[in-house]
């Protein structure tokens, strides 16, 4: 297949975001109008890292969200399963103290039970194959009482908005793929966002994996949302 599909393979998706490594953070600012940098640090923020825990950032990229949690004094583990993003991560944000990258499938996650303070995922749960499946395996790599942080898309809850957004992705996006050398990113990404769950789907899908005290706030009228748990302590 020439892009990745809405089934979500991960060998797809994997390969589209291996070509797009090097523009990865470029095309986010195009596609957001620069809206992406400031979700990010609303993310940072809401995590609230502290000097001496341990996080895991999946589907950190180039570890662009990944270094100012380091830079609090929490060691940072960069996971992704896309190699070519680790790769130019790993060239951009060498000498960074406290961050390592891994190599990494959501569903799969190569840690051992209760290994993380925190785990926070920014725009990478909607590229999960089975989203509940990768909330659990989430939860397991998280120490009892320990927290999970989701920076996702979402669907503004006034209809008037709601409407203008998916306009944007049904016309806006696909105007920039025609001039874009990454055009397939451009028409998955627009696709993946109209097709994710809402702010309440998604809260009822972490209960479902088993995360408690769920709760999330919107970003930017909605178009995004933060959604906050914590793992059982007993």
């Amino acid at each position: 297949m020439t892009r990745a599909s809405l089934d979500k393979q991960p060998t797809e998706v994997a390969a589209m975001f291996d070509r797009t490594a090097a523009r990865y953070d470029l095309l986010n600012d195009l596609m957001t109008g620069g809206l992406d940098r400031r979700w990010r640090r609303e993310a940072v923020r809401a995590l609230n890292a502290r000097p001496g825990e341990v996080v895991l950032d999946l589907a950190a990229g180039t570890g662009t969200s990944s270094v100012p949690i380091a830079e609090a004094g929490a060691l940072t583990v960069a996971c992704d399963f896309s190699l070519g993003m680790l790769r130019e991560g790993v060239r951009r944000q060498a000498g960074v103290r406290g961050l390592a990258f891994s190599a990494g499938d959501a569903m799969r996650l190569p840690f051992a039970d209760a290994s993380f303070d925190a785990v926070t995922i920014s725009f990478g749960i909607r590229n999960v194959n089975d989203t509940v499946a990768g909330l659990a395996e989430m939860l397991r790599v998280t120490k009892p009482g320990g927290r999970l942080l989701i920076c996702e898309v979402s669907r503004p809850p006034n209809p008037v908005l709601r409407r203008l957004h998916g306009l944007h992705l049904r016309v806006g996006l696909p105007l920039m793929a025609k001039v874009s050398s990454n055009p397939d990113s451009y028409h998955y990404l627009a696709e993946s966002t109209a097709a994710w769950h809402d702010q309440e789907s998604l809260a009822a899908l972490l209960r479902r994996a088993g995360w408690e005290s769920v709760r999330y706030r919107n970003l930017t009228f909605g178009a995004v949302a933060l959604h906050h748990a914590s793992r059982p302590t007993a």
